[in-house]
């Protein structure tokens, strides 16, 4: 290793704070470039904050050469993430640095170290830092700037990443739509079609925290058998529910019931980062004025479909597969209405077929793809 690079953990509130920032210092001058809020990164990363951490454990650092900051990464090990898959993999991310393979090469060599001492065998990423947060590396699509909780990279990263041993895991998609299509004949009567049994209805923002746990039943039973799965517990349920709220239109939130019983979801959020890009990560001291304003009066012009899910039970019949149609639908007829203009619907696994064909029925484009990487230990 180039004896002016050193590479150290993060011990204390000020390097957090440092290593939060160190991608805007970075890549400040990508004009697709979204500074996220420090304070939302800092309910990630903090262990005293976020619940991620009563089942798991991290380690972040930071990078110099000559004195400058260089470069950061984290290494973590989530104990349900091995219990539900069954492995021996632990994760590197939040990973940034300079245009240079030997400082990208020292991050990972550092994260691996860590990870072997703790007996994985395999090390697997970029997870910031979960399978349920943001995840992969960006590798096509950097003419847009990305979407809420999505990543955006430089486009050397991922061949530094892949000199240094990794190979593809898997890939993710993201699809754009704009919400002046129109819904295909076939589908829309299907959409419309009544039945005695099944019940659209929006979320019910007065019952907020019982809509929040239907929406997590739904999806962690929907969603598990995919790969890398992890359920969400019952304290990330109660984070995730007070960090959306602000957020939640009833509107851009459905369910379908059937006799009552909520059977599939969707959840489409306005997009934050068309709303941030200029507060430069900072709510303090005027900052969450203009995001509020943004938010609630201005109103952004692009959304992402973040969550959408079917109950197992009802997954494998006809009505399964008519549900997220329906709630597309629903949806819609609302968007139409609305100042947003596009949408995007992500992630979605390369390899998951039936959804991939119902987003490009619906006129869905994929515009992005992020890489998962991975390498023995």
């Amino acid at each position: 290793m180039d004896t002016s690079l050193s590479i150290a953990p993060v011990t204390n509130k000020a390097q957090l704070k440092e290593f939060i920032r160190l991608p805007n210092d970075l890549y400040g001058q990508d004009p697709n470039w979204i500074p996220a809020l420090e304070m939302e990164r800092l309910g990630i990363l903090d262990s005293k904050q976020s619940p991620y951490f009563e089942h798991a454990e991290a380690q972040y650092w930071i990078a110099r050469q000559n004195g400058r900051a260089v470069g950061r990464i984290s290494a973590q090990i989530d104990q349900m993430s091995l219990e539900a898959n069954d492995s021996t993999t632990g994760h590197f991310g939040m990973i940034v640095a300079i245009d240079d393979p030997a400082v990208v090469k020292a991050l990972l060599e550092t994260a691996e170290n860590w990870l072997k001492e703790r007996g994985m065998k395999t090390a697997q990423g970029p997870f910031n830092l979960s399978i349920n947060q943001e995840v992969g590396l960006l590798i096509e699509g950097r003419d847009t700037p990305p979407m809420m909780l999505m990543a955006h990279d430089p486009a050397y990263m991922g061949g530094h990443i892949e000199a240094a041993g990794y190979a593809k895991a898997k890939d993710l998609l993201a699809y754009i739509r704009g919400t002046d299509f129109l819904f295909p004949e076939k589908w829309r009567h299907m959409a419309e079609r009544r039945s005695g049994h099944v019940t659209m209805r929006m979320f019910d923002m007065k019952n907020y925290d019982r809509d929040i746990k239907h929406i997590v039943s739904i999806f962690n039973e929907a969603w598990h058998n995919n790969w890398n799965f992890v359920p969400m517990t019952e304290k990330e349920v109660d984070h995730m529910a007070k960090e959306l709220r602000p957020l939640i239109r009833k509107e851009l939130a459905w369910f379908a019931d059937i006799d009552g019983e909520p059977a599939a979801f969707i959840v489409c959020l306005p997009d934050v980062n068309n709303a941030i890009g200029d507060l430069d990560g900072k709510l303090l001291p005027f900052g969450w004025l203009k995001l509020l304003w943004r938010l609630k009066v201005k109103r952004p012009a692009t959304a992402r479909v973040l969550l959408m899910g079917v109950r197992k039970k009802f997954s494998d019949g006809v009505l399964g597969q008519i549900l997220p149609f329906r709630l597309i639908y629903a949806l819609e007829s609302d968007l139409y209405q609305s100042p947003i203009k596009r949408v995007e619907m992500s992630w979605i696994l390369e390899d998951n077929e039936p959804v991939k064909r119902m987003i490009e029925t619906l006129g869905g484009k994929a515009y992005k793809t992020y890489r998962v990487y991975e390498k023995a230990l």
